[in-house]
């Protein structure tokens, strides 16, 4: 099972360079077996194509490593966090990509301006707040992933409605059922961040998309009452 693991995190890693989301060493994705608690994750520093399968890192959930002999990405407590909280994360992916981090970077979240983001995300995409210089300086990463997942419980924000927010200053963490949808969904992240940078260059004045409106579009596509496609896809 550990193998089978590996091997799927190594593919996925891979795919985030396919699909233009990450440059050089930038970003990691990991997947979790539920079974038995162990995550596997990108190695730290590591070139894209560089990785293999056996160089993947498998963790428990107290970070110890079972499995490498490579330092993990430096990512892996925030990994960690939102695994332990939020149950319907069987993956997550981290990137630097260039339009949802501008994002990011500039405090703002991403709003849902039309449909298309609609069909995939049931709301804005937040940004979490800056965490306090103590818990920038004491477990940063960890410190990380519990101010995202404590933001969501605050806000009321569904995780498995919202796979995806934006860490101030640094970049977007995104998750999902399994490790292909968590790179769909960053896919889809980032052209929504594309599209939404040129709506509000076109109308500064725009605003959010009304919320029956929002609603029809997520909830045809997902939930016990879904009508959109033919199956359970994403297409």
């Amino acid at each position: 099972m550990l193998e089978n693991l590996k091997k799927q995190v190594c593919e996925a890693n891979k795919k985030l360079v396919e699909h233009k989301l990450v440059l050089f060493t930038w970003g990691n994705a990991s997947a979790i077996d539920r079974e038995k608690n162990l995550i596997a994750i990108k190695p730290s520093g590591i070139k894209y194509e560089n990785l293999t399968p056996d160089n993947i890192v498998v963790l428990d959930l107290e970070g110890n490593i079972v499995e490498g002999n490579l330092k993990p990405s430096s990512d892996t407590w925030t990994h960690i966090e939102i695994y332990k909280q939020f149950p319907e994360a069987n993956a997550i992916i981290h990137t630097h990509s260039e339009n949802t981090t501008a994002f990011a970077q500039a405090n703002m979240p991403i709003e849902c301006l039309g449909t298309t983001h609609a069909d995939h995300f049931n709301g804005n995409i937040p940004i979490i707040p800056k965490i306090p210089q103590s818990a920038i300086e004491n477990n940063y990463e960890r410190n990380t992933g519990i101010a995202i997942c404590n933001h969501f419980k605050q806000k009321g924000i569904n995780p498995k409605e919202i796979e995806a927010c934006l860490v101030f200053g640094h970049g977007p963490f995104v998750w999902g059922k399994d490790l292909d949808s968590a790179i769909y969904n960053s896919v889809v992240l980032e052209n929504i961040a594309t599209m939404n940078m040129k709506t509000i260059a076109l109308n500064n004045q725009i605003r959010s998309l009304p919320q029956d409106l929002l609603r029809k579009h997520f909830f045809r596509k997902h939930g016990a009452n879904k009508y959109y496609g033919q199956n359970d896809n994403n297409s």
